[in-house]
């Protein structure tokens, strides 16, 4: 008996459609096809639509870290935002499991070598075609190369499909796993050979392309730079003796001069740019993630659309309480003030809210939106704060009333229901709250904004939304050549790539006179937060167990919310001006906690059962 990953049912489950047309080939109607009956082998590798549909099925099932579409409470998961939806559980995590983000998929990484194989073979395909069949395919393969490696450190990399007959010896296919950096260079190199392979002139934002290939390069040859120096720079470096973690310390310049160099043909090509349409530098930071037409700065994103039917419910789940378009669900991942005092203000001084007077006292404000007032614009365009509106309507975020109390010398926080009015006839707490325990309801004072669709109706049930998920943009790769400048030396040339990146927020250069590594971070982390950046980029500078060390008193580790206040003093001319509390999120019970067992994922015992020549990653 011999077994085989020949078999067409998981290799051919999207051929429904016998025709696929060519643009059709990353449309959201042909990656979820089902059918009932299985096409002969020999039909598929004959047929290029046929072809396509089956890359088709591969884009679909590409790894992400979280998504749209895909286990959204992640989002609440690390320091940027926490849950406000029904349960508690992201807001409860004593620790990250050790198996958090493990990834093994070499079903996928299977299946796409029959793809290599088959293509070769067939006799019936144009040569065009079936080069760029094979560079597709190898980019994919190279991308959940890059999913694996950075999760679980060195992998065995399998480039062929192998048999398996029963009386054969099973240790043949039981394979090591390669190094850390042999894994690293594996991508490195597949990159290099198929980038030229893509027609440059390619536009699409959707499917494989040259552009897609020198980013992925960038990204992950930045990655294993800051493996190769951070890692050698701990106190305890996390390693294993055959190297199946750890990259070698005199490796570091290699890898950033290669994510460098890849960045830069990038953005030497002239084919991309910054999004920037609008002159409100909020609305514009917005519509760079959210709008499809004529967007210069996505390089490739996962599609959804609302005729072909493949459409997501992040608005539905997110969308602001007061805006529910539906009555259930909303406004679950809510951001933390942690990442929106992140956002510098516009003269370059660090973003820390203004709550308090040197006296104590409160610094009163006429609206609500003043104290975020001169704020990188990014920050409107990420998250909905208090003052803000949405979709042309106000968010009404107010936690309560601060009543002066002439008795006390002091004020009394007087709160409510979501919507009620004061004594005074005006709003008391708002119907977007925040709220200490009611879920559905923001319990920072912030909600997010990033995703969002704009679309009345993309917020119900029956419709969803078809905003799409960008795996990579220009900014990126602005920031990734910046830091791998940086790291080489380059201090101007970095300093160069940054300032792009903050004019368009608003920034005057003056503003960053000199870089530092922590301030490139910084970038980073405002630049490109929830687009699934923030928990690698801490693993692959090795601070994440500095920044979140389980220490209830710690500002990184801790998780803290906002809360604004009317203030009611009559006749006094801080009545009706406007007060801000920084406290813990009171649904927080726990702060975030990354132990050093978490740089790498658990390999579970059923793999090395399987296979006992697979190493254990360290601390598991």
């Amino acid at each position: 008996m011999r077994i085989e990953s020949t078999c067409l049912k998981s290799l051919l489950a999207v051929l429904a459609v016998v025709s696929v047309t060519a643009c059709d080939l990353l449309s959201p109607t042909s990656l979820d096809q089902d059918p009932n009956d299985i096409l002969l082998e020999d039909e598929v590798w004959k047929d290029p639509n046929l072809i396509r549909a089956v890359l088709a099925n591969y884009y679909d099932r590409l790894p992400e870290t979280y998504g749209l579409g895909n286990n959204q409470e992640g989002f609440a998961q690390w320091d940027d935002a926490i849950w406000s939806g029904s349960g508690n559980g992201p807001n409860t995590l004593a620790n990250y499991d050790y198996g958090y983000q493990s990834l093994w998929d070499y079903q996928l990484i299977r299946d796409i070598n029959l793809f290599l194989e088959k293509v070769d073979q067939s006799a019936r395909l144009l040569p065009g075609d079936k080069q760029l069949f094979r560079a597709e395919a190898r980019f994919l393969r190279a991308y959940v190369y890059f999913e694996l490696v950075k999760r679980m450190g060195g992998v065995p990399l399998v480039t062929r499909t192998y048999t398996y007959s029963l009386g054969d010896d099973p240790t043949e296919l039981q394979f090591p796993r390669n190094t850390e950096a042999e894994v690293y260079d594996f991508i490195g190199s597949e990159l290099d050979a198929i980038k030229d392979e893509f027609a440059r002139t390619s536009t699409s934002k959707t499917r494989a392309n040259r552009w897609t290939a020198l980013a992925l390069k960038s990204r992950a040859m930045l990655y294993a730079g800051s493996l190769a120096k951070y890692n050698n720079l701990m106190a305890q470096s996390i390693a294993t003796p055959g190297g199946e973690v750890g990259i070698p310390a005199a490796r570091a310049n290699d890898y950033y001069a290669k994510s460098l160099a890849a960045a830069q043909e990038i953005i030497q090509s002239g084919s991309f740019q910054l999004y920037s349409v609008k002159a409100d530098r909020g609305e514009n930071f917005y519509d760079a993630i959210t709008s499809k037409v004529n967007n210069p700065e996505v390089i490739w994103a996962r599609d959804f659309s609302v005729p072909g039917g493949k459409l997501h419910n992040f608005t539905y789940n997110n969308i602001p309480r007061s805006l529910r378009e539906d009555n259930e669900s909303g406004s679950e991942i809510t951001p933390i003030l942690n990442l929106v005092e992140a956002y510098e203000y516009l003269d370059g001084s660090n973003g820390d809210l203004k709550t308090l007077q040197p006296n104590g006292d409160f610094v009163y404000y006429d609206r609500p939106e003043d104290i975020f007032a001169n704020k990188d614009a990014r920050l409107a365009g990420t998250v909905i704060y208090p003052g803000a509106t949405f979709r042309g309507r106000a968010v009404n975020i107010q936690a309560g009333v601060m009543v002066w109390n002439p008795s006390t010398q002091a004020y009394d926080e007087v709160t409510g229901a979501l919507g009620s009015n004061y004594t005074d006839g005006k709003l008391q707490v708002g119907l977007d709250g925040p709220h200490v325990s009611e879920p559905f309801v923001s319990n920072t004072g912030f909600y997010l904004r990033k995703y969002l669709d704009p679309t009345t109706g993309s917020g119900q049930r029956g419709r969803g939304s078809d905003v799409w998920w960008i795996r990579f943009r220009y900014a990126e790769i602005l920031l990734n050549a910046a830091e791998a400048a940086y790291e080489l030396g380059d201090q101007g040339l970095a300093l160069g790539y940054v300032q792009q990146v903050r004019a368009r927020a608003g920034f005057a250069p003056a503003s960053l006179a000199a870089l530092t590594i922590d301030r490139l971070r910084n970038e980073r982390r405002v630049e490109l937060a929830f687009e699934n950046h923030r928990l690698w980029d801490l693993k692959r500078w090795r601070i994440a167990h500095e920044v979140w060390n389980g220490d209830r008193m710690s500002p990184t580790a801790q998780l803290y919310a906002l809360w604004p206040y009317r203030v009611v003093r009559p006749g006094d001319v801080r009545d009706g001006k406007y007060v801000f509390v920084k406290m813990p999120a009171p649904r927080v019970s726990a702060p975030r906690f990354f132990r050093l067992g978490n740089y790498y994922s658990e390999i579970s015992d059923a793999i090395i059962s399987a296979n006992p020549k697979i190493v254990k990653n360290p601390f598991h």
